[in-house]
């Protein structure tokens, strides 16, 4: 078995001087991180259309790939929908491989040394991430927060789930949401002048003339190069860079660091549109029959670049009755209630009916497990979804005409008529996103989407989701094609066929 010590080492040796009586757990946490990065590798190499793969074989003992330069990679038959760490060795000719970092590094394909990298830190952030957890957590948390922070494991299909390039061990057990702190925003004066707001910027984060933004200390430190005076403190969500204010809103800060594939800066058009779009939003929302509510912007500022900038957004509390629970869809798989087939079936026709409902007037939401949250009766029942950060949502003005909608000014990349691009935005995002990470197998999600769709409207967006391969976005071969700007996708089997 081949093991790149890199990154896994450099974690230890940090953590050996930081946090000391961790580094045991750490390190009986590293073959089980290993398996979960592996397993969401072998899912991409498995499905994505990347170029250096001539063909496909399926056998009674797996999948085989034929390389291009003639050499051949085996694993086991993947399960595109699965999320556990079903894959512990694949071979590349003669050779296993239990260390995703390695096999990249040996397939030596084009910018495979980058992807490499970053797939050595996703095993040790992923297994410093299992390391720090509790297992007294609360059951059922009261907060939004303590919801987002039982997300250990990052993105349930991305290889790079955990990667965080830049964050020192210090940086990840002080920031990281799975690691539970309270991290203190830098509070940055800048003239009125300066800055670009939209919303209602609030009297708490302005100084006189001055526009007051919040910013957060890794940004500080390594980015803006700057000490903040002032600081309020909040508790980190699964995005890492938004926070929850005590009794207040959530903030998204600029964070110039790639986490899992993105920067996760914040552009100067999207502040400048935050406003009107989440004034927009709200009206096909309302047209959803009371299942959907969408976090309004609150305010969003910008001090001349995405490197200073922040957005203020609702809680997604705001829209939880008395005893109800609002939490991430990603934070669903953290409880006992997608087991029930019964459950999931409900939960997949609730997501489905406001998702097509959008989609057919002409809103393709980005629903994925982060933007996506559901409202859970006291007894557990789905009842209502909450939707936020707008910020990759495709609007077609061709269908909101038919509803009778007016499009405002929003950006250019935003507004299409493409009925593939729409279809890819909704099901690449919700079905073979939310919903399988839900789910959690192929087995799992096919079942509960043939109970879902049996009772929706018959809409030729239902009719492609029924009978097309299902998108997703082709996370493995974006990593390994850095020149290569926007979205690229892979098909996927689809669980309904």
């Amino acid at each position: 078995m081949h093991r790149s010590p890199t990154a896994e080492a450099e974690v230890a040796e940090e953590l050996a001087v930081v946090r000391p009586g961790l580094l045991p757990r750490y390190e009986a946490e590293l073959p089980g991180a290993r398996a979960a990065v592996l397993s969401r590798l072998w899912r991409g190499l498995a499905h994505d259309p990347l170029p250096w793969v001539a063909r496909r074989e399926e056998g009674r003992d797996g999948l085989t790939l034929h390389l291009s330069d003639g050499r051949r990679l085996h694993g086991p038959r993947p399960d595109p929908y699965a999320t556990g760490a079903y894959v512990t060795e694949v071979r590349l000719d003669a050779t296993a491989y239990g260390d995703p970092a390695r096999l990249v590094t040996d397939l030596a394909v084009p910018h495979s040394a980058a992807f490499a990298a970053e797939l050595g830190h996703s095993v040790a952030s992923l297994a410093l991430s299992r390391a720090g957890q509790d297992s007294a957590r609360e059951a059922w948390p009261e907060s939004d927060w303590a919801w987002e922070q039982r997300i250990v494991d990052g993105h349930p299909f991305h290889p790079t789930c955990r990667s965080r390039p830049g964050f020192s061990v210090a940086e990840q057990l002080a920031y990281g949401p799975e690691h539970r702190p309270l991290v203190e925003l830098g509070l940055v004066p800048v003239r009125a002048e300066e800055c670009l707001v939209t919303g209602a910027w609030p009297r708490d984060l302005r100084d006189g003339e001055r526009v007051v933004l919040p910013v957060h200390p890794w940004q500080a430190a390594h980015v803006l190069k700057r000490t903040c005076e002032e600081r309020r403190t909040g508790h980190p969500l699964m995005s890492l860079r938004t926070l929850a204010l005590p009794g207040g809103p959530h903030v998204k800060t600029s964070l110039s660091a790639r986490l899992t594939s993105s920067v996760r800066d914040i552009s100067l058009p999207s502040v400048a549109a935050s406003a009107v779009l989440s004034d927009f939003a709200g009206i096909p929302a309302a047209r959803a029959d009371g299942l959907l509510h969408v976090t309004r912007t609150l305010g969003a500022a910008a001090a001349g670049s995405p490197d200073l900038a922040a957005v203020l957004r609702e809680s997604p509390q705001t829209y939880a009755g008395d005893g109800e629970r609002v939490l991430p869809v990603a934070a669903l798989a953290t409880t006992e209630l997608p087991r029930s087939p019964g459950w999931l079936a409900g939960f997949a026709r609730l997501a489905l009916t406001v998702g097509l409902r959008l989609l057919e007037l002409g809103v393709a939401l980005e629903a994925h497990g982060q933007n996506l949250l559901v409202v859970l009766s006291p007894a557990g029942d789905p009842l209502r979804l909450v939707y936020r950060d707008l910020a990759d949502i495709r609007v077609s003005p061709a269908r909101l005409g038919r509803h009778g909608i007016a499009v405002p000014e929003l950006p250019a990349r935003m507004v299409t008529d493409d009925e593939r691009t729409l279809r890819r935005k909704l099901f690449g995002s919700l079905v073979a996103g939310a919903l399988a990470g839900t789910a959690g197998s192929g087995e799992a999600l096919a079942a509960a989407l043939e109970t879902a769709v049996r009772d929706l409207p018959p809409t030729a967006d239902l009719a492609a989701l029924r009978a097309e391969p299902l998108p997703t976005k082709a996370l493995t071969l974006m990593r390994l094609s850095p020149r290569t700007p926007g979205d690229q996708w892979a098909e996927l089997p689809n669980p309904l066929r």
